[in-house]
């Protein structure tokens, strides 16, 4: 009985449904044209302010003064002196030593570990893989007094104490790959997984060892993972500042960014010029880093991620 009376209703509704689709018919490619334009739009419009902050930095880092967005005075490059002082090279070295070592740790530590979790079957997989998960909830100031009770620790045995101890630029890095470390192996998984089966199956068939298979199968099938992580570790090493302002004492061991810091807290208002000449020498090894590996990121835009690698069709 209900639906004796909702039928004729539903039936009604279904073909002015239908007519309203055809009358419609005509602007349906405009609306698709729009939509799609749409993500690209907003993503314009919020790239611009940040380009507007580049441009400025650019503009003011050789300029005499700067009121707001507008120049005052010629060209010039006083906001650059500080490249006459020994610390800001010392620090520079120093950032990049945690920068590198970050890189060169996390990408292999994480890829060994990626390709243990994706790869093979153990007992106690699925709990580490959720201990994993759980310490990236942990921020680094929550293990401040923790991480400093370790590195006294390590600072006390001999021979190694001198490398990875307290104040130390090894020791710095040590703390930020541990913290950088369980993230990494779940980007390294993720990427890992969509790694085809059969040709790994063809090299355990004809006798290759794991290890042979993670370098000479696995890793060429990932290098966009592996660029992606590589840009994230380098950056995250070279902006480092929490780490490296607590466990460090005096200019021998400061970094770049705890020189900033230091730069930008004794300048006063009219010495923002200054600042942004420092800002901008802090962003050319990234951006240098990232023309040398960016060609990388692009297999993933353009079919070469790791799903398809080395399987006809894939």
């Amino acid at each position: 009985m209900v639906w004796f009376f909702l039928g004729p209703i539903v039936g009604v509704a279904l073909l002015a449904g239908r007519r309203r689709r055809r009358r419609r018919s005509a602007a349906e490619p405009r609306a698709r044209s729009a939509l799609k334009a749409a993500p690209y739009i907003v993503l314009a419009l919020s790239v611009v302010p940040i380009l507007v902050g580049y441009v400025w930095i650019l503009v003011a880092s050789f300029t005499i003064r700067t009121e707001g967005f507008t120049p005052i005075g010629g060209l010039t490059l006083k906001h650059w002196r500080f490249l006459d002082d020994a610390d800001i090279w010392r620090a520079t070295l120093n950032s990049l030593i945690i920068a590198t070592s970050s890189v060169a740790i996390v990408t292999v530590l994480a890829s060994l570990a990626a390709y243990a979790l994706s790869r093979m079957a153990f007992r106690g997989r699925r709990g580490f893989m959720r201990v994993t998960l759980v310490l990236n909830v942990f921020r680094p100031e929550m293990l401040l007094i923790a991480i400093f009770q370790v590195l006294l620790f390590l600072g006390g045995l001999p021979i190694i104490g001198e490398f990875v101890g307290f104040n130390t630029m090894f020791g710095v890095a040590l703390v930020l790959v541990t913290l950088e470390l369980p993230l990494a192996v779940w980007v390294m998984k993720g990427f890992m997984d969509s790694v085809s089966w059969d040709v790994e199956r063809s090299a355990l068939i004809d006798g290759a060892s794991r290890f042979q298979i993670w370098r000479e199968i696995i890793l060429p099938q990932i290098r966009p993972g592996l660029a992606a992580l590589a840009i994230l570790m380098f950056i995250q090493g070279w902006n480092a500042y929490l780490i490296p302002q607590t466990f460090t004492i005096g200019t021998r061991v400061s970094t770049l960014s705890v020189f900033f810091n230091q730069f930008s807290g004794e300048s006063s208002q009219q010495a923002w010029n200054g600042v942004a000449a420092l800002g901008l020498f802090q962003l050319v090894p990234i951006l240098v880093f990232f023309l040398f590996t960016q060609k990388h990121l692009q297999h993933i835009y353009g079919g070469g991620a790791g799903g398809a690698g080395g399987v006809r069709g894939g």
